[in-house]
């Protein structure tokens, strides 16, 4: 089985102004990369508008309405001070969503072995019903949601190795037992959760943080000792990634030094997860990063490691 590359020319419309580090060029660089002679072999779909049903099964309807409610005419809205809409956002983001779900589909099905979104906007800041942090819907966990409902996925877990902490995702699933959320950030950052005290109703939010100047030494004990140890006694049906690239020391927003070849690591280390208890399944949902070469090279590791399974 392959792998798919799930992406939409929508994503590039979403432009949230001049100087704003989440900007279209992030796709076009990943896009790129992604056409080189090595990634021939991935199988390429265009991601769908998700539907009303998808969204609603992690944000209110109320919150949905008030998306639809912003979103601009002409010209930008801000919902706060770095999340912006123009007049194509709204699309960008619900396809982002139905590439998620397309995902989960196609690889809960064994249509194929595992699955990239390359679609922006992000979504793991993004609460049930708050925008924020360049964040409008939840990619990882309506992609949770989707499996259970869709797939009846029994246990789902969501690795979030973005260099801030994805306090949307631990929100939605602060008090659900079937879901698993595991996170590497750095901290003190925005957006100022993310302590290892914080656990969750049922023990299934697993945090460690990393310190400033922390780099691959330190990224990969914070897997080994924590993460991957909870992640295989949860079992999961299923593995989703929530693959930011800002932990790359290259980047402007953090201050975390990974390169490239710790992706690749990370990436094979939850395909082992995933190959003992899901049947190999992975879907991985593309997140932050922030310099342009660090997101490329680091994407195009993460991608060439999937196409190994």
């Amino acid at each position: 089985m392959s792998t798919l590359l799930i992406t939409h020319p929508a994503g590039l419309g979403h432009d949230m102004g001049p100087g704003h580090p989440e900007r279209p060029d992030r796709l076009r660089v990943i896009e790129r990369v992604l056409e080189m002679e090595r990634f021939q072999p991935l199988l390429r779909d265009q991601a769908p508008e998700g539907t009303d049903e998808q969204i609603l099964r992690v944000h209110p309807d109320v919150y949905l309405k008030s998306l639809r409610e912003a979103s601009p005419a002409e010209g930008l809205v801000r919902l706060d001070a770095d999340t912006v809409m123009c007049p194509k956002s709204l699309d960008a983001a619900i396809r982002a969503v139905g590439g998620a779900c397309l995902a989960v589909d196609e690889v809960m099905t064994r249509l194929v072995a595992n699955a990239f979104v390359a679609m922006r906007p992000p979504g793991h800041h993004a609460e049930r019903a708050t925008p924020m942090g360049f964040c409008f819907f939840n990619n990882a966990a309506v992609a949770a949601r989707h499996a259970q409902a869709v797939h009846g996925a029994g246990r789902v877990a969501i690795i979030d190795f973005d260099v801030h902490h994805g306090n949307g995702t631990q929100d939605i699933f602060w008090s659900d037992p079937s879901v698993m959320y595991c996170s590497t950030h750095e901290m003190p950052l925005y957006p100022g959760t993310g302590a290892k005290t914080e656990t969750g109703a049922h023990d299934t939010m697993v945090n460690a943080p990393l310190a400033a100047g922390d780099g691959s030494e330190q990224f990969k004990e914070a897997f080994s000792s924590v993460i991957l140890p909870r992640l295989h006694d949860f079992a999961p049906d299923l593995v989703i990634i929530s693959a930011g690239f800002d932990a790359h020391r290259r980047d402007p927003l953090a201050n975390i030094n990974c390169v490239e070849t710790d992706y690749a690591w990370v990436t094979e280390k939850l395909m082992e997860v995933a190959n003992r208890h899901a049947g190999g399944r992975v879907v991985s949902l593309l997140e932050g990063g922030y310099d342009l070469q660090g997101l490329s090279s680091s994407v195009a590791m993460h991608v060439v490691t999937l196409m190994g399974a």
